[in-house]
């Protein structure tokens, strides 16, 4: 995978089925690696956010998910195949872990929606091993779920908290989980569980997945998406000129 800088983040250039590749090959090595991927608000806030800025850049993966990335990007002359959403490398890697036989572990969201996910998987992915999961409220006893996770002897993590939590949380515990994987994956149990609907196949391939998120849930969503694709318009014209 070719690295690049857009906005003074990190980004690997690759198509959904490279990375699985790549991942898997990892994997098989036991060659551990930290994944993220990066859409606009992770973007913006990485301008403010030191320690988000770390977890981000101490990653192995950095993955494009969010077109006005991609889009981004390419307005500043980096030539970007795809995004790699998150919740579509999600289900990927679940594929590729139950042909492989490689046992997964499930953390974050509410208990209800990551065991609903749970029951979920493993009905679409035959031969599927989910070796544990845990909500996604432990902050008072952090060691006793990384402890969980590392004697359940999964091979891939997948972290379903908000940013920066995940990320950082990631970063904190990265050596204690005894796994060979690990990948935040934000609001995607919400979505694998059935609880929160995605967009539409062409609003996302159009890049308009947030005014779907803000028709759901427009008194959490409206004020976050104006501000942060605001600030991102400013700073993908900034970085524009400094491309020029």
């Amino acid at each position: 995978m070719k690295r690049i800088s857009f906005l003074d983040c990190p980004m690997d250039i690759s198509t959904m089925e490279g990375t699985v590749s790549s991942i898997e090959n990892r994997i098989v090595a036991e060659e551990f690696t930290q994944h993220v991927v990066v859409n606009v608000a992770k973007l913006v806030n990485m301008q403010s956010d030191l320690a988000l800025t770390e977890s981000v850049k101490a990653c192995d993966i950095i993955n494009i998910d969010g077109m006005g990335v991609v889009w981004g990007a390419r307005l500043c002359g980096h030539s970007v195949p795809e995004r790699v959403a998150g919740v579509d490398l999600f289900h990927s890697l679940l594929a590729m872990s139950a042909e492989r036989k490689f046992p997964v572990f499930l953390l974050g969201a509410k208990l209800e929606v990551v065991e609903k996910t749970k029951q979920v998987v493993e009905g679409l992915y035959d031969n599927l091993k989910v070796v544990g999961c845990h909500d996604g409220y432990f902050w008072n006893d952090e060691e006793a779920v990384v402890k969980k996770i590392r004697e359940s002897g999964a091979k891939l993590l997948f972290v379903a908290i908000t940013s920066p939590q995940k990320e950082n949380f990631i970063n904190k515990w990265k050596d204690d989980l005894g796994v060979d994987f690990v990948m935040g994956v934000g609001g995607t149990f919400d979505v694998v569980s059935g609880k929160v609907k995605r967009a539409p196949v062409w609003m996302q391939e159009i890049g308009m997945e947030w005014v779907y998120r803000i028709i759901q849930e427009p008194r959490r969503m409206w004020k976050r998406y104006l501000i942060t694709n605001s600030k991102y318009i400013w700073l993908l014209f900034k970085e524009k000129i400094k491309f020029k």
